[in-house]
């Protein structure tokens, strides 16, 4: 990352509040000690908490914002008061230039329509589009979007999010071609909806396109390792993704009951700790967490509310990884050159 870039970071975002929002950041920079942040919220607290992070002083400055945006406030409401909130600020830090990129773990629909009207969509992009990457089997983990920002999409949204996953993909798992399905509820030809048959043969004829397609994927191999890139609207990814987070607790919470049930058991849990060990790593959140709105002109990403300082911290280095790799250009160079050879 370029010696005078920042991370603007809306410290008032998040279920857990100010502290673990700081203890991640402190954390960030351990990691990463040529990391500076912009730290957007209530300075007094700010500086108050600072004090217990003594690595931050020097990296950080801190800006003041008088309010913040609630976990129960509709868009437009945030949008009204986006030059006083916390979240806001951290925005137009990234408009201005002040900051390369902005961190928030506040509301999402909220932190969506700020980013988009703040920083408006990149030319040939539509609607920007929520993305992460999850855990895999593969050698790397795997890139979906969209994860809730557009619950409707046409054919031409899905186009464009498989573009744009595909050089996201190629910039966080530097892969030079990256395989893409669409998420359907079936992989033959004639399965699913409109809009995703329309974006398949969209894809299939575009043979210009940066990516490897492989057609359609369903629910039940999302973490295979078969493809790199899933593309899907944001109502069937956000619920695809609540269903995958459930179900790691579901197993995690599972294997701890089992192992509980008796001596033996406990005698086994000990033998096999550290194997349990890995996956309850591989499986937790928090270690995969930092989703990036794709498609606006600045690098927004967004924090899971209820993620921990280790959480957080991540979602940080993601946005430091994006910035170091240039994401917004690359996207923009893919755009232009699929341009060019469609002419």
């Amino acid at each position: 990352m370029a010696e005078d870039s920042w991370i603007a970071v809306d410290a008032m975002g998040g279920d857990e509040g100010l502290a673990v929002m700081l203890a991640g950041v402190a954390q960030a920079r351990r990691r990463n000690p040529g990391l500076r942040f912009l730290l957007v919220g209530d300075e007094t607290a700010i500086r108050a908490g600072l004090q217990s992070h003594p690595n931050l002083t020097a990296a950080s400055e801190v800006v003041h914002a008088p309010e913040l945006v609630g976990s129960s406030d509709k868009p437009s409401q945030a949008i009204r008061r986006a030059r006083t909130t916390s979240m806001g600020i951290a925005i137009d830090l990234v408009k201005k230039g002040r900051a390369a990129a902005a961190v928030s773990s506040g509301n999402t629909g909220a932190l969506m329509a700020m980013a988009k009207l703040a920083l408006r969509t990149m030319p040939g992009i539509d609607r920007p589009a929520l993305a992460a990457l999850l855990p895999s089997l593969g050698e790397n983990d795997l890139v979906m979007l969209d994860l809730g920002a557009n619950a409707e999409c046409d054919a031409r949204n899905l186009v464009q999010f498989a573009v744009m996953g595909a050089a996201y993909a190629r910039a966080v798992l530097d892969l030079e071609s990256p395989r893409v399905a669409l998420l359907n509820i079936g992989t033959e030809d004639m399965k699913g909806i409109d809009s995703v048959r329309d974006a398949a043969a969209a894809i299939r004829a575009s043979t210009h396109l940066p990516l490897t397609f492989t057609g359609y994927i369903e629910g039940d191999r999302l973490s295979r390792g078969e493809v790199d890139v899933v593309v899907c609207d944001g109502f069937s990814g956000n619920i695809a993704l609540k269903t995958a987070e459930g179900t790691a607790r579901f197993v995690a919470d599972l294997l701890k009951r089992a192992f509980r049930s008796s001596v033996r058991s406990k005698i086994g849990f000990l033998i096999s700790k550290p194997a349990t060990d890995l996956l309850r790593h591989h499986l937790d959140p928090n270690n995969h967490n930092g989703a990036i709105f794709l498609g606006l002109n600045g690098l927004v990403v967004k924090s899971h509310g209820g993620a921990n300082a280790a959480g957080v911290s991540n979602a940080i280095e993601v946005a430091a990884k994006l910035v170091r790799n240039n994401l917004t250009h690359r996207i923009a160079e893919d755009l232009a050159a699929i341009e060019a050879k469609a002419a």
